[in-house]
């Protein structure tokens, strides 16, 4: 198993950063992500925004890591979980791959909520578990995806940034 933990901070408000990490796909930073699907979305009795979604994601593993895996599959799906508290200013996204599970699982989290010296900025908080089942190397594969992971989070920043730059107006 291994975590990997990052901390970031957008210059702009949460409202804005949490609208945009909710709209970021599809953006051009980030193509392996193909299709998002609203699988339900309610809010709750005290005003939380649940949204349940599923990613379609297309990688393009090295040959080395495929044979590795023992599967050609390049195609894989994720679910994910948000809450969005307007009162306390938060927003918890938990995300999980549900396909290839039986080699692989990946728990995410991110949490975003203004920073505590700045309330013109916002904090993510990011966390990944990884844990490669049952295949040799296992810990190497690991260090590699946790690696994939950190170039992948840059480009979610990055692509939060393009959002809120190029992106329209959001719905109400």
């Amino acid at each position: 198993m291994k975590i990997w933990t990052s901390e970031h901070v957008f210059n702009h408000p949460w409202e804005t950063v949490t609208q945009a990490a909710m709209r970021k796909y599809p953006n051009p930073m980030n193509p392996s992500v193909v299709g998002v699907d609203v699988v339900g979305r309610h809010v709750d009795a005290a005003g939380q925004l649940h949204s349940h979604r599923l990613l379609s994601t297309e990688w393009g593993l090295p040959s080395l890591v495929r044979s590795l895996l023992g599967t050609g599959r390049t195609k894989t799906y994720i679910k994910e979980h948000s809450i969005v508290n307007p009162t306390q200013r938060t927003m918890e996204l938990k995300s999980t791959n549900i396909t290839l599970t039986n080699l692989v699982s990946v728990d995410e989290r991110l949490v975003y909520k203004p920073h505590p010296d700045d309330a013109e900025k916002t904090m993510l908080v990011q966390e990944a578990i990884i844990s490669v089942k049952g295949v040799s190397l296992g810990s190497y594969l690991e260090g590699l995806m946790a690696s994939t992971i950190s170039a992948n989070a840059k480009k979610g920043w990055d692509a939060i940034e393009w959002t809120i730059h190029n992106a329209g107006p959001a719905v109400s």
